[in-house]
């Protein structure tokens, strides 16, 4: 099903959640292969942005092959997200900026008093959208949690539309439930209800099946995957087939996976080198392996490799004794 995001439109109901340290253009061009709607980068620093250096403009680098595509960013104080929001703007044309007040990481975030630490403030939060709204002429979304201690979703998500915001991510536990209960889904339902922006949810989406019973439970405009796509780019395909045609999933054969990890480490190779280009390889050479027959084993192998041709040598003749 197509919809829009202010003036964009999404050709399906299918979101890249913005992973810290995961979603490089390297690991969303293999998502938009998949046909992914809307491709999210993980989120940069306001501050960052404003001091400029190397591994920033790297974070920020983006492709046309991605669009459509929102640019995250998260920060503290307005002044900071005008000028970043400015330049970013004016360098990656983004079609959507997305102002990130979920992130739980005490380091990460929270401790500047950005991400999921605004659920505190709606007052600042307030500020900050507007300030990016009056900044820059595309959409301005924000993504939240259902709040700090205790759910004030509701309350935040109508000041997000209310201060001019375009649409919504609800990832609904508090900063304190961080991941370690289940996904309360009836509070994207109820924002859905209650605000006329579009409402993407997010939260425990592993199958496609979870991502249509979401859909159906919440009548939210789409869903947003995160950590189910990490080694696992097809669960992507088989949400929008499910979803708009009804098709269910066929088991992925492991040389399969092993094609795409090899796709996927091409653009890696072009982009890093030397320790960081061997930790990115491995890291996802993991999760593309991860529930294989002797995954366990072949795991504890990938993270002793040392070059990219034993690493590469080290899958082929492990997918090799597979069946399938």
């Amino acid at each position: 099903m197509k919809w829009k995001i202010g003036n964009v439109r999404i050709d399906n109901q299918i979101v890249l959640a913005p992973m810290a340290g995961i979603c490089d253009s390297s690991f969303r061009r293999i998502v938009k292969s998949m046909g992914c709607g809307l491709i999210e980068t993980e989120m940069v620093s306001t501050r960052a942005i404003m001091h400029m250096n190397r591994k920033t403009q790297e974070m920020l680098e983006m492709t046309d092959y991605e669009r459509p595509i929102a640019q995250q960013i998260f920060g503290s104080d307005a002044e900071s997200f005008k000028k970043a929001s400015e330049y970013i703007f004016k360098n990656m044309k983004p079609d959507i900026l997305d102002i990130n007040m979920g992130c739980p990481v005490t380091k990460v975030a929270v401790k500047s008093g950005a991400g999921s630490a605004l659920l505190k403030s709606p007052k600042k939060a307030s500020e900050i959208i507007e300030t990016v709204v009056d900044t820059v002429p595309i959409p301005v979304t924000v993504k939240i949690r259902s709040g700090w201690d205790e759910n004030n979703a509701l309350e935040i998500a109508k000041t997000v539309e209310e201060s001019g915001a375009s649409a919504i991510t609800v990832h609904p536990r508090t900063r304190h439930q961080r991941y370690d209960i289940p996904a309360d889904w009836s509070i994207i339902k109820e924002i859905k209800e209650e605000v006329s922006i579009p409402v993407i949810g997010n939260g425990d989406i592993r199958t496609c099946y979870d991502a249509k019973a979401m859909i159906e439970l919440t009548n939210c405009d789409a869903v947003m995957i995160g950590r189910g796509v990490m080694g696992n780019p097809w669960i992507i395909k088989q949400c929008i087939e499910y979803i708009d045609y009804g098709i269910k999933p066929e088991r992925v054969p492991s040389q399969e996976k092993l094609d795409m990890f090899k796709r996927h480490a091409e653009m890696i190779i072009e982009k890093h080198e030397g320790k960081v280009l061997m930790h990115k390889l491995r890291t996802n050479a993991a999760y593309y392996m991860k529930n294989l027959h002797g995954s366990q084993e072949i795991k504890k192998k990938i993270f002793q490799t040392k070059t990219k041709e034993e690493l590469f040598e080290l899958l082929e003749n492990y997918v090799k004794t597979l069946k399938y």
